[in-house]
């Protein structure tokens, strides 16, 4: 983090940190650092005692639960936070969920149970949370989101993940023609395989951080800096020009055949 990414005076939501070990919360530490004021959500009951002690941590005002797929509780949350608050300034959105049998085994065969939940919690959401942060965004803002590049091509074990990611790029894209004239950007970041508890569900994942470490150049991995790092700065100033892409953190993995 350099001296000019000053976040300074903004206000952000983050969700989805499970623990410390949370992309999530790699972003929030570094947006907390540049001086952003936070909002933190938890996703039940259960995550609450991993969670609220890390946001109480980045000092954050408002910590609630928040289970997407529950409009009620995304409703109360933006209440709040137009009543404590009145704007909003950035958003990252970092859930992503799919049975396990749906992720573990082929996507020919997933459910259409399975499908639909995956596609809602990881992707849908992401659509429902700009709609109730546009108004928020009285001088324009940054709505960021969570990818990978399974989206783009086939990475063994990775199943249905990889058409939902597709889905969610693709709103990206949409969402970022969209709510430009609103001065609204929005990006998505791609990172390179790293250990979260997100990740350990997909089968073989110490496999996949094996060769990934193999094929890329920089022959070094990621950490939760490097994507805080990238999310701050679009979520700053420093990117008002940049909207509607997807931003690879992946010490350059996605140039390697």
């Amino acid at each position: 983090m350099t001296a000019l990414l000053d976040l300074a005076g903004k206000k952000g939501l983050v969700l989805g940190i499970a623990n410390e070990h949370s992309i999530a919360y790699g972003c929030a530490r570094v947006f907390h650092q540049a001086g952003a004021e936070l909002a933190v959500t938890y996703a039940n009951d259960k995550a609450e005692p991993y969670v609220r002690p890390l946001a109480e941590q980045l000092n954050a005002p408002i910590i609630m639960p928040c289970d997407v797929r529950d409009d009620t509780q995304m409703t109360a949350l933006f209440k709040v936070i137009q009543k404590e608050w009145g704007t909003l300034d950035f958003l990252l959105h970092a859930i992503a969920f799919a049975p396990k049998a749906d992720l573990q085994g082929r996507v020919t065969d997933c459910s259409k149970e399975g499908f639909l939940e995956a596609m809602d919690i990881s992707c849908h959401s992401f659509i429902r949370l700009a709609k109730l942060a546009e108004p928020l965004m009285k001088n324009g803002g940054s709505l960021l989101t969570l990818t990978y590049i399974g989206s783009a091509e086939v990475v063994k074990h990775y199943g249905l993940m990889g058409p939902v990611k597709a889905a969610l790029e693709s709103s990206v894209r949409y969402l970022a023609a969209e709510l430009g004239a609103k001065n609204i950007r929005v990006n998505a970041i791609s990172p390179g395989a790293i250990k979260t508890r997100a990740g350990s569900g997909i089968a073989d994942f110490d496999g996949l951080l094996k060769s990934t470490a193999v094929k890329m150049p920089l022959r070094r991995m990621i950490d939760l800096d490097d994507i805080g790092n990238m999310a701050a700065f679009l979520v700053s100033d420093l990117s008002k020009n940049i909207t509607g892409g997807v931003h690879m953190v992946d010490g350059g993995y996605e140039i390697i055949d």
